[in-house]
């Protein structure tokens, strides 16, 4: 994918990766198996999630110091509103996160947890 690098640690039950995006990088809506944390360490995206163009579809920007929980299956995209550097965590890992699409649950819902006080 253009306008991303990614480098990746595997085990047997969790993955993490540390992913650089450039400004315009584009996520098309996608779920996954896995349940993923998103944790921004520099830098703004902003999320789709849920079905696109379902009352249930909405937008949130996620920006440094700021978590971001995806369930299972949940439909997500991603656009990068400038550079930005995360730390994705998967489980259980899998090479196939972010690329296949899958219908909707109806109870998955993603929460995004305020920066803790004192984190740096």
């Amino acid at each position: 994918m253009p306008l991303i690098t990614r480098r990746r640690v595997t085990a047997e039950r969790m993955m993490v990766a540390r992913v650089e995006l450039e400004p315009g990088f584009t996520l098309a809506s996608h779920c996954h198996e896995n349940e993923q944390i998103v944790i921004v360490l520099h830098g703004k995206c902003r999320f789709g999630l849920g079905t696109p163009g379902t009352p249930e579809h909405r937008e949130l920007v996620v920006g440094a110091g700021e978590v971001l929980v995806l369930p299972a299956n949940l439909p997500h995209s991603c656009v990068a509103l400038e550079a930005t550097t995360i730390l994705d965590l998967f489980s259980p890992p899998s090479e196939r996160t972010g690329v296949d699409a899958c219908p909707a649950p109806e109870a998955a819902s993603a929460t995004k947890v305020a920066p803790a006080r004192g984190a740096t």
